[in-house]
């Protein structure tokens, strides 16, 4: 369980996207939810990450699937950073969750610091029980990726404007334990991102590399996903958030690995009743 500053507390998080951006889900996981299949009450949920402008990426509302492909435990998505941008979703999205009741956290990145401040501030006006930044997304050549004092530094600038909580999203291609140490007291909690197609699969084509390979996830992206958790539970006093939930055991196996609590990511998509079904498990 993870306590934050302002009291919020949770062991189970829907990773950002999985549940879309209002926490309702994505449409063709409505009736699942009207069925009570899937219930987003039971999760902390982090919406999908935005930028400052709308961006295009690789999600297609008419063709979901055309950026994820399936593997034998797991996916690789390359979904990117489709999104109407951050004016859209503070007058749209975040009412929306926050009408139902929903605990959201938004979700930010950019590689421009200034405009990081900017994003943070604006969202000062939602209800919202903490702010992510996204500094990892596994399709993109940003900046984040490759600079960890930048990461930092964005991470000291957006707690100064922000009246939330910090969560901070890295990749296991990040130098990750020296972020994670240099933000000690800045960032409340560290989530882990998918893992980029030539970290995990050095020597072979991505069936998305027409997108730019994409990020794996599931039990696929275990060995990598949980060895970064390993060794920042080891590094920083930070709580860490398990990602590559796949199966109900895998819940206990991050547990014992020092993870205070866990998300649900890529699960989502191709079991979506799964994480209700695993959360409601622990409480019973």
């Amino acid at each position: 369980m993870i306590t934050l500053s302002n009291g919020h507390r949770f062991s189970s998080m829907a990773a950002s996207g999985a549940l879309a951006f209002d926490g309702r889900g994505w449409p063709w996981e409505w009736p699942l939810r009207w069925l009570g299949l899937l219930d987003p009450k039971l999760f902390t949920i982090v919406a999908k990450t935005v930028t400052m402008e709308p961006r295009r990426g690789n999600l297609r509302w008419w063709n979901p699937l055309g950026c994820v492909r399936f593997l034998d435990g797991g996916a690789v998505n390359a979904v990117g950073l489709t999104n109407p941008g951050i004016r859209w979703w503070l007058s749209v999205a975040a009412p929306r969750a926050a009408a139902l009741e929903y605990a959201m956290v938004g979700s930010i990145t950019s590689d421009d610091v200034d405009e990081l401040v900017a994003m943070a501030t604006m969202m000062n006006d939602a209800k919202l029980v903490a702010l992510e930044f996204n500094a990892s997304c596994p399709n993109s050549q940003s900046r984040l990726m490759h600079d960890a004092d930048l990461v930092v530094e964005a991470c000291r600038r957006i707690k100064a404007v922000s009246r939330f909580p910090l969560i901070l999203k890295l990749s296991v291609a990040h130098e990750y334990k020296k972020i994670a140490r240099e933000t000690e007291g800045i960032v409340e909690a560290i989530s882990i991102n998918t893992v980029p197609w030539a970290v995990a699969f050095p020597m072979k084509q991505s069936p998305l590399a027409h997108l730019g390979g994409g990020g794996v996830s599931g039990k696929l992206a275990q060995v990598w996903t949980w060895k970064v958790l390993k060794e920042l539970t080891v590094a920083t006093t930070t709580p860490i958030i398990a990602p590559s939930i796949w199966e109900y055991g895998d819940i206990e196996t991050v547990r014992a690995l020092g993870a205070q609590a866990v998300s649900f990511g890529s699960v989502f998509m191709r079991y979506p009743w799964r994480p209700t079904q695993f959360v409601r498990r622990t409480m019973s």
